[in-house]
């Protein structure tokens, strides 16, 4: 230490002395500016970082409730150590199988991670990290998105837990191996440490306005996002279980759940419930403190269900923008807090607010917002380099921002200006819609195109035009207003730009046909 500290005093005074036409900072000031180039670089000390942070062999893992009904539950159900019955796994279980299914692994370099089921997601995410391969996290399971990104890695392989056919490639079945079944005279394991700057995974956009882009996760990007996230919604004496009804390949879904499993002191239930009654009985099929990870589409569904709820310690939504009359809602069905995390693909989660008590973000610690021009771009000591962000922000003070929209959601008619998140809000806040959304579909002869907007309502499209009319400018009303069955929302609640042009072109035909 006495070495390295006069090798960088005498290196600072060389600097001085040599260069004396140019402005220096003060010492201190250099001595900050290296360290933070070094927390940058690192974000913590060493270059590998712990599997499980908070390891305790006996602490419970996952949570596979007896109510579940899904066949890759049973299986895995069936396939527990005799002291897992109960249908908790712990850790020292856990990271016994994933090095177990490690050694099983075929010999590449990329896994594209298919897995439903929670607990066998986890189980692989973890064995491809241990052979240092990569995951790629696609952003649905349908055929052609998977070979599209199978073509771009061609050393790559398939890990399901169910029956799939995607051509010629290699799948690698999950759920038909006895993960679990192991004797009671196992060897605690220690947990392995996996290399800082290791692509721990590759992340995909959603795709819902053109191809899916590339995202590369470092293993320290996703420890410090985790880490950043647990010092935010956690207390220190709380080790809540999570139960998310997103899927862990999703950015959001991946960080709060698989993330704060590793990473967080959290343990999870398996599964993926979908419906409101599958997310009642899940909930109550396990212990508190419980976290409901989830999206406004759920919570929205939730409360038109018109069920009961059982307790949860906090709700945290993300993929949307959360209306504050929902939040409130939810907040007195659940009774507690309802949380929103704003993020994107790219960066990952960066800010977090009490959606019914302020319309203010408070950024995560160490993350910051810088302007240049039009443009925003978000940095972070877990980040490797300053993401643009695509959205109109208002940077306030002490770390906070207020959201004003996406950079590709304001409307500009004749001067005036207008956000299609907010003319959506203002739409699904009338009472009799269930659910819906407004897009500008694409420019037909060169044109620009008025908002369309799909609804599912029982109200006359008259009435739902009028209601709207009375809390926005006309200007903006859409046109064509069509009523539908139901919106094809994704996993995490998204609809795709293409799909809902197909279906305004359905209705607006069928309309043509009726008259």
């Amino acid at each position: 230490y006495l070495f390295a500290g006069t090798v960088f005093i005498g290196e600072y005074l060389f600097r001085r002395y040599r260069f004396k036409d140019h402005d220096h900072p003060s010492f201190i000031d250099y001595l900050c500016i290296v360290a933070r180039a070094n927390i940058r670089k690192f974000d913590m000390p060493g270059t590998s970082i712990p599997l499980i942070k908070h390891y305790t062999p006996n602490a419970a893992m996952i949570y596979c409730p007896q109510r579940g009904k899904t066949e890759t539950n049973k299986t895995l159900r069936a396939t527990l150590t005799p002291s897992s019955q109960k249908g908790i796994i712990n850790q020292a279980t856990f990271l016994s199988a994933a090095m177990a299914l490690a050694e099983k692994l075929p010999d590449h370099s990329h896994a594209i991670n298919l897995c439903q089921d929670r607990s066998l997601f986890l189980l692989s995410f973890t064995a491809v990290l241990l052979r240092s391969m990569t995951n790629l996290l696609p952003p649905n399971r349908q055929q052609q998105t998977v070979i599209d990104i199978a073509s771009d890695y061609h050393d790559c392989f398939v890990i399901a837990d169910s029956a799939q056919d995607y051509q010629q490639l290699s799948i690698f079945r999950i759920d038909t191996l006895n993960c679990y079944h192991q004797t009671t005279d196992v060897t605690i394991p220690k947990p392995p440490l996996i290399e800082a700057e290791h692509i721990a995974a590759i992340t995909f956009t959603s795709g819902s306005t053109g191809k899916p882009s590339a995202n590369k996760k470092l293993w320290r990007t996703l420890v410090g996002t985790a880490a950043r996230l647990a010092k935010r919604f956690l207390d220190k004496d709380t080790s809540p279980t999570i139960v998310a009804t997103v899927p862990p390949q999703h950015m959001y879904g991946l960080e709060m759940t698989i993330m704060m499993a590793l990473q967080g002191r959290c343990s999870m239930a398996t599964g993926q419930p979908f419906y409101p009654q599958d997310i009642a009985t899940t909930l109550t099929a396990i212990p508190q403190p419980r976290f409901l990870i989830t999206t406004p589409a759920h919570l929205r569904a939730i409360q038109g269900a018109a069920i009961d709820m059982p307790q949860v310690h906090c709700i945290i939504s993300s993929t949307a923008p959360l209306a504050e009359t929902l939040a409130a809602d939810s907040e007195n069905l659940f009774q507690a807090q309802v949380k929103e995390i704003y993020g994107c693909t790219e960066a990952g989660s960066a800010a977090t607010r009490r959606t019914n008590a302020t319309d203010e973000w408070l950024l995560l610690d160490g993350m910051q917002l810088n302007q240049h021009g039009d443009n925003i771009e978000i940095s972070g000591p877990h980040l490797s380099t300053s993401i643009e962000l695509q959205d109109h922000l208002e940077i306030l003070p002490d770390n906070r921002f207020r959201f004003l929209g996406r950079a590709n959601d304001i409307l500009n008619v004749a001067g005036k200006r207008a956000s299609l998140a907010d003319i959506n809000q203002k739409l699904l806040d009338i009472d009799g819609v269930e659910d819906s959304v407004i897009f500008v579909p694409k420019c037909v002869n060169n044109k620009a195109s008025r908002p369309a907007a799909l609804v599912v309502s029982a109200l006359s499209k008259r009435a739902i035009l009028a209601a709207l009319s009375q809390q926005i400018d006309p200007i903006f009303l859409p046109r064509p207003l069509r009523k539908v069955s139901h919106l094809p929302r994704n996993e995490t609640g998204k609809l795709q730009h293409g799909i809902l042009e197909q279906l305004l072109l359905q209705e607006q035909q069928g309309a043509n046909t009726n008259e």
